[in-house]
């Protein structure tokens, strides 16, 4: 028997009072409405309904399977509506948070095109390199790059994020250049400060094991362009992602030191709080900002060139508890 037709049934003789009423409405026999819910409640192998010639009731364990069976076909019928002609359209307001930069280049952007396929939608961007609590802020999404702190957020990866250690050129002639990270305690480094999202330092490949470093330096800012700034300009050496200066590298304005020291790719991620029904704005944007992430060719013409330590697509999402 077909499991979400006994779904359907047990939804509806709840919702209906009794068996005839769902028979009555589905137009067959209530024995037959009985033998559906006789083989979920077997198949479960718990009961379901406490049945008398007078009254239906939902046990315990009836009454929290019919909650979940309720939004398991609310989604089935939103996923079929959303993709079907004159079918039901994503509405309401999305407050969405980024990294500045990260947010300015990559995330604002998408914001006017997804606007232009879901025109009931408004969005309200925040843009700040701090580490916004979205829960007792109340925004519903936030795109962050880098490792993820342990929390009750779900997170969805949109994509692979490389970061490199850059300097000028200008500086690594007066300074000279570091060979080991070790060095980089003999070195200017442009950190951000510590309201801002770097919370581990700067993450390195040393021996085979992953190890982070605070390196420090003279001059830290909460704002990552103004370090890119502060980079261009010849104070020092910053831990950047690809993102932010690949143009800069290909161009020379930019050099690259200790890229055998480089660590793994982290993530860019979307990130939102746990929630029994995800609204279907919410769910159609983080669809959205995925699969134009998911473009290799996004990147490419994002940044103007490809290179061989290029942000990747994500293989895959998961969840982040």
């Amino acid at each position: 028997m077909d499991r979400l037709k006994q779904i359907e049934t047990l939804v509806s003789v709840a919702t209906r009072g009794s068996l005839t009423a769902a028979a009555r409405a589905e137009g067959v026999a209530p024995a037959v409405i009985g033998r559906r819910i006789d083989a979920l409640e077997a198949r479960l192998g718990v009961k379901l309904l406490l049945r008398t010639t007078r009254r239906i009731t939902l046990t315990h364990e009836g009454s929290a399977f019919l909650e979940d069976c309720q939004r398991l076909l609310a989604d089935l019928a939103n996923a079929e509506a959303s993709v079907s002609a004159g079918g039901v359209k994503a509405s309401g307001h999305l407050r969405v948070t980024a990294p500045a930069g990260f947010g300015r280049r990559h995330v604002a952007p998408l914001v006017p095109r997804f606007l232009a396929q879901h025109p009931d939608v408004s969005v309200s961007l925040n843009l700040s390199d701090r580490v916004v609590d979205i829960v007792n802020e109340g925004f519903d999404c936030a795109v962050r790059v880098g490792d993820l702190s342990d929390s009750s957020l779900v997170s969805v990866r949109l994509a692979d994020n490389r970061r490199l250690c850059v300097a000028a050129p200008a500086y690594l002639q007066r300074a000279g250049v570091p060979h080991s990270p070790a060095e980089l305690s003999r070195h200017e480094c442009l950190t951000l400060s510590s309201e801002a999202s770097q919370t581990r330092g700067w993450a390195f490949m040393v021996d085979g094991a992953l190890t982070h470093l605070r390196p420090s330096g003279r001059l830290d800012c909460s704002d990552g362009q103004v370090l890119h700034d502060w980079c261009l300009a010849g104070m020092g050496i910053a831990w950047r992602s690809t993102w932010e200066v690949e143009r800069e590298v290909g161009a020379g304005r930019l050099s690259v030191v200790l890229d055998a020291f480089a660590a793994p790719a982290n993530g860019i991620y979307a990130v939102f709080p746990q929630r029994k029904h995800l609204p279907l704005r919410m769910r159609l944007w983080i669809d959205f900002i995925k699969h134009s992430f998911g473009d290799p060719t996004y990147w490419a013409v994002a940044t103007g060139e490809r290179r061989s330590y290029f942000l990747a697509p994500a293989s895959a999402s998961h969840f982040f508890m």
